[in-house]
């Protein structure tokens, strides 16, 4: 079929409309998502000291985690995404009885979902913990021990401090030791997360 010239244009109109309103809902579609700019430049360190590392199951991460708990001297900070791991717990509440500073920034959601987590025990145990509700998830899995001292540890990795991370899962856990710009920066980082974080707890 031929159309004559008149015909097509007039053919055209509701095709523009149509591509006007789409134009239209995908950019108020794109302000609905905006997230902030951020001009912050991600810090490159130099590489210094020693870095442990290990993989489960089949390495004991979890093992790794509570023997550098209990050779801290000072201080022992945390950020966690699920913790249902008893003994990094227990772990953390002899460290506190010891007398050292230990202070544990969870995640909202895992402490309301978690059946067997160990927040609330490690709260009523007296460590200081705090709640990151201000994101989506606080995923960080972050032990900063005694920062600014010659036997710093920074320890990190895809290891959720749990029971399924060691047993069920495919993790990797990295420990730092030796680096002090690179202990300053997740000193930093986790002082940025208290500084929003409430107080949590422990209901009795």
């Amino acid at each position: 079929m031929i159309h004559s010239p008149s015909s097509m244009q007039y053919n055209s109109s509701p095709m523009k409309k149509t591509s006007s309103w789409l134009l239209l809902l995908l950019c108020n579609s794109a302000l609905a998502f905006d997230f902030p700019s951020t001009t912050h430049a991600p810090p490159t360190i130099a590489a210094s000291g020693s870095v442990q590392l290990a993989f489960s199951p089949q390495d004991d991460a979890g093992a790794l985690i509570v023997q550098a708990i209990r050779s801290a001297r000072k201080q022992v900070l945390v950020q966690s995404f699920s913790f249902t791991h008893r003994k990094i717990a227990q772990a953390l509440i002899d460290a506190k009885g010891r007398g050292l500073d230990v202070q544990l920034i969870a995640d909202d959601e895992q402490i309301s979902k978690m059946e067997r987590g160990m927040v609330p025990s490690i709260a009523a145990a007296g460590v200081p913990t705090f709640v990151d509700d201000i994101h989506s998830s606080a995923h960080n899995k972050i032990m900063v021990i005694d920062a600014g001292t010659p036997h710093a540890v920074v320890i990190t990795g895809s290891f959720n401090f749990t029971q399924a991370a060691q047993y069920k899962n495919a993790e990797n856990l990295l420990l730092f030791r030796g680096n002090p710009q690179l202990t300053e920066a997740y000193l930093a980082n986790w002082q940025r997360h208290r500084a929003h974080a409430r107080s949590f707890v422990a209901s009795h």
